[in-house]
């Protein structure tokens, strides 16, 4: 019997020597080829010091002060460089526009010879001639009976009645003249995109804000976070999100005539990677979005592999000349402070918000994964021990 107990103690002696053989040759080999979601704090800093030769430099800002936070996203300037021309009159005449003219006479009439239905009796001895729809052509003019063509573009409709009314003199006994805009195309704006009824829209009192412009197009469709409102004037675009536009009056400028309004569905987004609670894309929620927000949006960190030291977001950042240069911030979030920087600290549409691995729990992982391979190993071992003690 002591025979057995001497056997069954050099097998385990034997398993014993094979299994730590087998957990150091893991150890040695498991720290390099551990599974993990992205590199640690430390490693981040060290390739953004030493980046590839052929990878453009990256700045790390500490972010430990009021000072370290960047600025927030300026608001869309391009609004502001659009050309502000005083709006013309509702009554401005431009090509395109279709106009109605009505020519009084008295006594002996000189369109009266026309006869027909146009002639209308208005008064004793006073008729109403009403001439055909006059469209203005590409060079801005029209044409009246008698008056030949007149160069329109660029007057109103009041001045059109005296042009025309001149231009009569002599031809008819005081003519009178009445002019009205039966169609307008030059104090219009084109509306398209996500509102409910596109298309042109006439600026009845050339006050009208970009606001103004889409809700008398029927209001936008989907929803305001999403949407941006592209306006062309001029040759120059410019892009503002719909929710600045409503939150912020100063951006809310005046249409005028000729704007293209475009309402794009372009959603604003950050990324999330690395030690997260959830890796995901996620939608702005409102204009703005903070990283306080932003961390608690995603969960915070994952408490079994990441590191509330290594919390970084990366931007891509103007330089003076206009250039975008990669730039990385770093928050450690276990410093108080820490918090309420990130509150004053604004994510921007596409930023990378990273969370890094922590180095203390490479570990372990790797108990965690020896423990996965050997356990049948082990499971096998005992087995094999409790038939040996049976026997």
């Amino acid at each position: 019997m002591a025979t057995n107990d001497e056997g069954h103690q050099t097998a385990y002696a034997m398993q014993s020597k094979t299994f730590t053989s087998l957990i150091m040759a893991a150890g040695l080999a498991g720290c390099a080829t551990l599974p993990t979601s992205g590199p640690t704090g430390s490693e981040i800093r060290d390739t953004a010091l030493e980046p590839a030769a052929d990878a453009a430099p990256i700045r790390i800002v500490e972010v430990v002060g009021a000072a370290d936070i960047p600025l927030a996203a300026p608001l869309p300037t391009s609004l502001a460089t659009l050309p502000q021309i005083p709006p013309p009159p509702t009554d401005m005449v431009g090509p395109g526009d279709v106009l109605e003219v009505s020519i009084y006479e008295a006594g002996v009439t000189l369109f009266a010879s026309g006869g027909g239905d146009e002639r209308v009796a208005v008064a004793p001895g006073v008729q109403r001639q009403a001439l055909p729809p006059s469209r203005v052509n590409d060079d801005g003019e029209i044409t009246i009976p008698y008056a030949g063509a007149l160069r329109v573009m660029g007057h109103t409709v009041g001045e059109v009645e005296e042009m025309i009314r001149q231009s009569l003199r002599g031809l008819s006994q005081n003519p009178q003249v009445r002019v009205s805009l039966a169609q307008a195309i030059t104090n219009t704006v084109i509306v398209s995109g996500e509102v409910a009824r596109p298309g042109r829209l006439v600026l009845q009192t050339n006050r009208e804000t970009l606001s103004d412009v889409i809700a008398l197009a029927g209001g936008y469709r989907g929803s305001t976070r999403d949407l941006v409102v592209r306006v062309t004037r001029a040759g120059q675009n410019t892009d503002v999100p719909l929710n600045a536009l409503i939150e912020n009056p100063r951006l809310d400028v005046r249409a005028y005539p000729g704007d293209r309004l475009m309402l794009i569905n372009d959603p604003r987004t950050f990324s999330v990677l690395g030690a997260a609670g959830q890796v995901t894309r996620v939608p702005f929620a409102t204009s703005t979005v903070s990283l306080t927000e932003a961390v608690a949006t995603v969960g915070g960190v994952n408490p079994s592999v990441g590191d509330p030291a290594a919390i970084f977001v990366f931007r891509y950042v103007p330089d003076e000349q206009g250039n975008e240069v990669p730039m990385v911030y770093h928050l450690n979030m276990m410093e108080t402070q820490s918090y309420f920087l990130a509150q004053r600290f604004a994510m921007q549409n596409k930023d990378v918000l990273y969370f890094g691995n922590a180095r203390a729990n490479q570990p372990s992982k790797l108990v965690q994964l020896i423990s996965q391979l050997f356990s049948p190993i082990l499971t096998v071992t005992s087995a094999v021990a409790v038939v040996q003690n049976s026997n």
